[in-house]
């Protein structure tokens, strides 16, 4: 569990952040170790550190020495060049990296094993490799390990994502408290009855924000071309997705019956809306959402083949 005398997982002093709660009992003392130290990462490990978890319990392992550096310097937490030594020392693995390169990592992590040593059996491993399926990961993990697949959103970077998880049938009750802890720390989350449900959420939730993205460009264009200033229509469009997303969470009427609401007769709204469904949304938008679930559920047929790009979650 060590590497030069000292544990993997201390930490100096961490850099002087907000505590909103105390750490949840789920991961209370629970060391935890971050396989990856991609956007996503920084985010749950932020997340933690925002919950109370102490910089001590947090190790992530990065090849990249720069971003080492960079990932002390903001979350002042302990990081490793190599994985193995995570694994050793953590409760909890986080599996953070690209779908095409989490069987290599595993591998290896799986080749490192030793008597009295790493044992991949004895940590949690939660899983937000996109499109890498429980079967996949317990092909290098074994059948007796205890495993979660999550699927979170880019929204998590700013403690607002939403996230689904899964666990397979070595996880426990506890493990999956365990991981709803560590997503709730930056969003909401929902418990997947089953993983093929996964999909589904990866072409809604995990897609879903690049639709939104996409919706808020067309605003502003649009507002561009009825005569505002670029920055004055990125303002009000932004603003408004956003107070309209935060009534629709707040309010105890359904989507519909808030768009009702402000859509009188003879006015401006119905006559915007009859162009949506003049041009068919709804049928776009099932079909955009239909789209990206087809297309997780090949990728995870194929996990090699998934994407290496910029996406912070691989969906």
């Amino acid at each position: 569990m060590t590497r030069g005398g000292a544990d993997v997982h201390t930490a100096s002093r961490a850099p002087a952040r907000a505590v909103s709660t105390s750490p949840s009992t789920a991961l209370q003392d629970k060391r935890i170790g971050f396989i990856g130290g991609g956007a996503m990462a920084e985010a749950l490990a932020g997340g933690l550190l925002g919950a109370g978890v102490a910089p001590a319990q947090i190790a992530i392992a990065e090849p990249r020495a720069e971003r080492r550096a960079q990932l002390t310097e903001r979350l002042g937490v302990v990081t490793h060049s190599d994985n193995p030594p995570i694994v050793r020392a953590s409760d909890l693995v986080v599996l953070a990296v690209k779908p095409n390169i989490a069987a290599s990592a595993l591998a290896e992590i799986a080749a490192s094993q030793t008597p009295g040593g790493l044992d991949v059996l004895r940590p949690l491993w939660v899983s937000i490799a996109a499109g890498v399926r429980l079967d996949a990961l317990s092909t290098h993990l074994g059948a007796q390990a205890r495993i979660v697949r999550a699927m979170p959103n880019t929204p998590a970077l700013v403690q607002a994502g939403a996230t689904a998880i899964v666990g397979n049938t070595s996880a426990t009750a506890s493990d999956l408290d365990a991981a709803e802890a560590l997503f709730g720390s930056v969003g909401s989350v929902w418990r997947a009855g089953q993983e093929a449900h996964l999909d589904a959420v990866t072409g809604l939730s995990g897609s879903g924000p690049a639709y939104v993205f996409l919706f808020i460009e067309a605003l502003i264009d649009a507002g561009e071309k009825v005569g505002l200033a670029r920055d004055a229509a990125r303002f009000l469009a932004l603003q408004t997705v956003f107070g309209a997303a935060k009534l629709a969470c707040e309010s105890e009427r359904s989507p519909a019956e808030l768009r009702e609401q402000v859509s009188s007769k003879g006015g401006t709204t119905l006559a915007g809306l009859a162009e949506f469904e003049a041009g068919g949304l709804r049928d776009l938008v099932a079909r955009a959402v239909d789209a990206a679930t087809r297309r997780s559920r090949e990728l995870g047929e194929s996990p090699d083949s998934a994407p290496s790009g910029p996406s912070k979650t691989g969906a």
